[in-house]
């Protein structure tokens, strides 16, 4: 998050800079002095209103886009916008009933397929992408490591996760490993984490490697080495649900054909939003994460609204939608903590 101006704008700059941003979220057109004194309900002159955006611009909340005579709202800009100007909507009643449809949809009681409903939910009220994580129980647990050994150094890993699932992955180790060598390291790693949250094994295996190494036995040395291989090829399972990630292709300023690969990449890998998600699941209430406040380049046009859920009074996961800094904020903040809410009391019915 961004730190607060050292000198935040006066009242009237205040109501000047909602007007603005109102404005541009809603047509996307740098905004004008003429445009700004009809629309800001101040009685002002076009003329005082060039120098109060000035102002604003000086303290970096609006910039002028090229040689536009209009400014546009900055990522500092929209940050006080949201903390201290935007006045919230409460959720329309036909809105409401839509959310509730959705999430009432899947009778099924599936955790994941709550989950599907709320993040094409979050999607088809905002417009935008819906996306949510997964709940915590619905996270990989590890059962069971096997080993088989194939030729030209490779090894088949074979990891039992959750109740039944299976998966196999191929090794490119760095020498051969017999399979007696392989069963005792499955062996032992089977003993240490079976039972464990497959990414806390990831960690404390990472951790044995880089703090423990010289004071390891060969069989640890071993097992350690292949799980590390095994574990590093990331999980193929998805651990968050995304919908509508097509419709920032609507945006003028998401539409870039670069830009749009390079934002679907972040989503088929993850990580990026999954870092974000974590940063909100231990937050008290709705977070914000706009433009280069993610910390990630790829979202520097984007913005993302979060909010954690509960099912028996626990956070078990995160939701939230990603649009452009251009959305709606005083419409999305309502809709991400009511389904964020509705999402927590569906968990608990289906249970």
């Amino acid at each position: 998050m961004t730190d607060s101006p050292p000198n935040p704008p006066s009242d009237r700059s205040g109501q000047i800079l909602r007007a603005l941003v109102a404005q541009y979220i809603r047509d996307g057109q740098p905004v004008g002095s003429r445009t700004l004194a009809r629309a800001s309900g101040l009685n002002l002159s076009p003329a005082t209103i060039r120098n109060v955006m000035a102002d604003l611009e000086e303290f970096g909340f609006v910039a002028a886009p090229h040689t536009s005579a209009g400014r546009v709202p900055t990522a500092k800009g929209y940050r006080f916008f949201v903390d201290t100007l935007v006045q919230l909507q409460p959720l329309a009643a036909d809105d409401m009933t839509r959310l509730q449809s959705h999430l009432a949809s899947d009778s099924s009681g599936d955790a994941k397929s709550v989950a599907e409903a709320a993040s094409a939910a979050l999607s088809a009220l905002t417009h935008m992408a819906g996306l949510v994580m997964l709940p915590r129980q619905m996270q990989l647990t590890l059962r069971q490591f096997e080993f088989l050994p194939l030729s030209n150094n490779r090894v088949l890993a074979i990891l039992v996760v959750n109740d039944q699932e299976v998966q196999n992955r191929v090794l490119h180790m760095d020498r051969s490993y017999t399979e007696g060598e392989l069963r005792r390291a499955a062996n032992y790693l089977n003993e240490q984490f079976s039972g464990q949250d497959l990414r806390e094994v990831r960690l404390r295996i990472l951790q044995e490697m880089q703090g423990m190494r010289e004071t390891m036995n060969q069989l640890m040395v071993d097992a350690i080495a292949v799980a590390e291989r095994a574990l590093d090829t990331g999980s193929e399972r998805s651990e968050f649900v995304l919908s509508g990630e097509t419709r920032l292709m609507e945006f003028d300023e998401l539409s870039d054909v670069e830009k749009l690969r390079q934002l679907f990449e972040a989503f088929g890998a993850q990580r990026e939003i999954l870092n974000l998600l974590d940063r909100s699941i231990a937050a008290d209430g709705v977070q914000i994460f706009i433009g280069e406040e993610s910390g990630y380049r790829i979202l520097d046009d984007c913005s993302l609204v979060t909010a954690p859920y509960r099912a028996n009074d626990q956070i078990v996961g995160v939701l939230g939608v990603i649009g452009p800094t251009r959305m709606a904020y005083e419409r999305v903040i309502p809709i991400v903590d009511i389904t964020a809410r509705l999402l927590g009391a569906a968990l608990n019915s289906s249970q």
